[in-house]
């Protein structure tokens, strides 16, 4: 890669790790309500894949998406704003920590329901090919989903279809607070897959194995080969969320994934072969400090959305000829059907 675009994923690793942390400060002052779900540790995977993806590429995740949202380009003002449930929030402040979307950026939400995106990352590949479009799904999720009956029905159907997803299962080796070896007969996630599409094993904590793997599976899966399945092998450094005693695991069970930060460890390979300085991050972590502190500036100060708002957006729009007087039999008329 250029110097320029290595520096990009520097910054984007850095980026989503302050915001985080500075995500989990204003939760314990209260200023973030609800769940908060960080992505401390894991910040290789979403910016690696996803900078291998094209644009026009559609992205869905679970509620660890913070990290996500960043790394497609999305606003950090309008992120930490939803985060504040203010009115300046990427959805207005109606989504919260768990649903950030981006429609332009097609970035199709964060979803609550362990496993159940798969299925919408599963239609939306049938709908793109269908349509003939020149783009790919990427699916992240976590290790734990990949027990869910959704989890395998997606993977039937986009085999069956040879549809084009990338499924990304995160696996930080915990659902919740329950570790991998408790919950799941099969360890190795990517053996779950391997009966349905090409799978394999990534290293998570490496955002150039991440973007070189996305990169070669998002073209198979366009080119018409199919679903591909990737686990990426990463860890979160914080709690299952916000409220997180943690007491399902020690500081020596955390020490070896820390020695290997993501962050720490691509400044490292950056400064020692590819021209760039301390300097040159040093100048990166100072803007994103500063970036952070504005976002969080900005969203403290963003007004609360009106009450009145509490009503919109419940229902989507009629289609414009609709009338509920023509559905005595719970059917759309046919002409609005057609639509």
């Amino acid at each position: 890669m250029q110097k320029d675009r290595l520096l990009e994923l520097y910054r984007q690793m850095y980026l989503i790790r302050r915001f985080e942390e500075a995500s989990a400060e204003a939760y314990f002052q209260a200023q973030i309500r609800g769940f908060c779900h960080l992505y401390v540790g894991e910040e290789a995977v979403a910016v690696g894949a996803i900078a291998a993806l094209r644009d026009t590429d559609h992205i869905i995740t679970h509620y660890r998406d913070h990290g996500h949202a960043l790394a497609r380009g999305m606003d950090p003002n309008a992120v930490m704003a939803e985060l504040y449930g203010k009115a300046t929030g990427s959805s207005l402040g109606h989504g919260g920590s768990m649903h950030l979307a981006d429609t332009r950026r097609h970035v199709w939400g964060g979803w609550a329901i362990v496993g159940a995106h798969q299925l919408l990352a599963t239609g939306m590949a049938w709908a793109a090919k269908q349509l003939q479009e020149d783009r790919v799904v990427c699916c992240f999720f976590g290790d734990g989903s990949t027990n869910q009956g959704e989890f395998f029905e997606a993977l039937n159907m986009s085999a069956l279809w040879k549809l084009p997803v990338v499924f990304v299962c995160e696996n930080n080796e915990y659902g919740m607070g329950t570790h991998l070896r408790k919950a799941t007969a099969v360890t190795d996630l990517y053996r779950k897959a391997e009966p349905y599409m090409p799978s394999k094993p990534v290293d998570g904590m490496d955002v150039l194995a991440m973007h070189d793997t996305v990169a070669e599976a998002a073209e198979y899966a366009r080119a018409g080969g199919g679903p591909v399945f990737l686990e990426a092998l990463c860890y979160r450094y914080r709690g299952h969320s916000t409220a997180d005693p943690e007491i399902y695991r020690t500081e020596e069970d955390v020490k070896p994934w820390r020695e290997r930060d993501p962050i720490e460890a691509f400044g490292q390979r950056l400064i020692a072969g590819n021209g760039i300085g301390d300097k040159d991050l040093a100048l990166i972590r100072k803007r994103i400090d500063r970036q952070v502190d504005e976002a969080v500036t900005f969203a403290a100060e963003s007004p609360q959305p009106p009450m009145e708002s509490a009503y919109k957006y419940v229902y989507s729009t009629p289609v414009p000829d609709y009338d509920p007087a023509d559905r005595p039999t719970g059917a759309l008329p046919k002409a609005a059907a057609q639509r």
